[in-house]
């Protein structure tokens, strides 16, 4: 922002003082140099290729209205929002990011409010929207809606109709001496019992510290009834609570028959079930008498503007053209990521994904993960005593965990 202030001032002046000094007016017949934009752009390492394929499709699209030299320089998306702000006028021009760092990232200034935000919202999924959402103002170019996690089964064993409800995918492994594999180790996935109960956490205002329900005593679903329900879960010998690298191995050597993933796995997965691979959303699960649909995290990638980047009008076209439908389905097809344009997540490519479909399909249960850093220790904790068996005292479990992910 201060660079294109100090550039407008610069225009300002020099054009006064050539007027003045009765520089002659260039004629029309006469034609200017294409004008030299410089522009770096932030990206994983895997992207590479893609990124600069898109680049140069830029770059012919724009070819003859200035002089690019874009280049594509390696920054790990989770760690971009720190080496960004560390020096916001030597930082790249264009990045990607995800969504969790939005709202440290627009504090700091280092992310304007986008322009053509009408356009953006009509053309991508709301999740994402949200995502890259703050106060109603759209801070960034939403580029993926695939940081989730969903269900995948071995149709070889386990019914469409068995997938419905956690019951039954336990029974069906059961009844095949198999496993159903979730990662009790992950506050990430332990959300997945309290989403969608009416028992809540979340952040603060402040955007640092947690406030936490989980352990409420009173309503329809108490804590103590998903913490039963977990219990219960546990107990059944078809279940094994296990980290994403244990679950490939089970899924591999053929002793696991279901879990819940991401699409992280979806390759190796289909490579060891081959036609048999089935993915879906999440389960419901019994909790007090009653089916509850499983909840999950969510997450996207998103695309950020510098704001102290000297040619933001190029920089924002960058960004909207990463974006855009054409290379949204371009980054599917290479990369295998889910999209968050509407149209690419709604074309016969997409359907026939089936972790994208099932994932795009569990988004109408997913909250995006708006916690702060107190919130997993406690969690783990508490769910590693529930994956154990340790149903004794289990509401003062359940304070512990909630002070422990409220504290400040």
């Amino acid at each position: 922002m201060r660079k294109r202030i100090w550039a407008l001032f610069l225009g300002v002046f020099c054009t006064a003082a050539l007027t003045g000094c009765g520089v002659a007016e260039k004629t029309v017949s006469e034609k200017t140099e294409p004008q030299k934009v410089e522009l770096v752009v932030w990206g994983a390492e895997e992207d590479t290729e893609l990124m600069n394929q898109i680049i140069q499709s830029f770059q012919m699209k724009y070819e003859g209205q200035a002089d690019f030299q874009i280049s594509y320089e390696v920054q790990g998306e989770s760690q971009c929002k720190d080496v960004l702000i560390g020096g916001l006028e030597e930082g790249a021009d264009v990045f990607t990011f995800a969504d969790d760092q939005v709202n440290a990232l627009a504090a700091a200034g280092a992310l304007d409010p986008i322009e053509n935000a009408d356009e953006i919202r009509g053309r991508n999924l709301p999740s994402a929207v949200e995502a890259a959402t703050i106060n109603d103002q759209l801070y960034a170019y939403p580029l993926t809606a695939d940081n989730g996690y969903f269900l995948y089964y071995n149709k070889r064993y386990i019914t469409e109709e068995q997938v419905k409800t956690l019951d039954g995918i336990l029974k069906a492994a059961e009844a095949n001496n198999k496993l159903f594999a979730m990662d009790w180790s992950s506050a990430w996935y332990v959300y997945s019992f309290f989403g969608n109960t009416g028992l809540k956490v979340g952040l603060n205002d402040d955007g640092i510290t947690n406030y936490c329900t989980w352990n409420q005593k009173d309503g329809d679903i108490r804590g103590i009834d998903v913490a039963q329900a977990m219990i219960e879960i546990a107990q059944k010998p078809s279940f094994v609570s296990c980290t994403d690298e244990k679950f490939l191995e089970g899924v591999k050597k053929g002793s696991v028959i279901a879990g819940v993933s991401g699409v992280w796995n979806s390759v190796a997965v289909t490579k060891a079930w081959g036609q048999n691979t089935g993915a879906a959303k999440l389960p419901t699960y019994s909790c007090n008498g009653r089916q509850v649909q499983m909840a999950s995290f969510s997450g996207c990638k998103l695309i950020g503007v510098n704001a102290y980047s000297e040619y933001p009008e190029w920089a924002s076209r960058l960004a909207d053209w990463i974006t855009n439908e054409e290379n949204q389905q371009l980054r599917f097809e290479i990369r295998g990521q889910g999209p968050s344009n509407m149209a690419v997540a709604d074309s016969e490519g997409i359907k026939k994904s089936p972790a994208i479909a099932a994932l795009i399909e569990q988004s109408e249960f997913s909250q995006l993960q708006r916690v702060g850093g107190k919130f997993w220790d406690p969690v783990t904790t508490f769910a590693g005593n529930m994956a154990a068996g340790s149903g004794r005292n289990l509401q003062k479990q359940l304070d512990e965990m909630a002070e422990g992910v409220s504290a400040r």
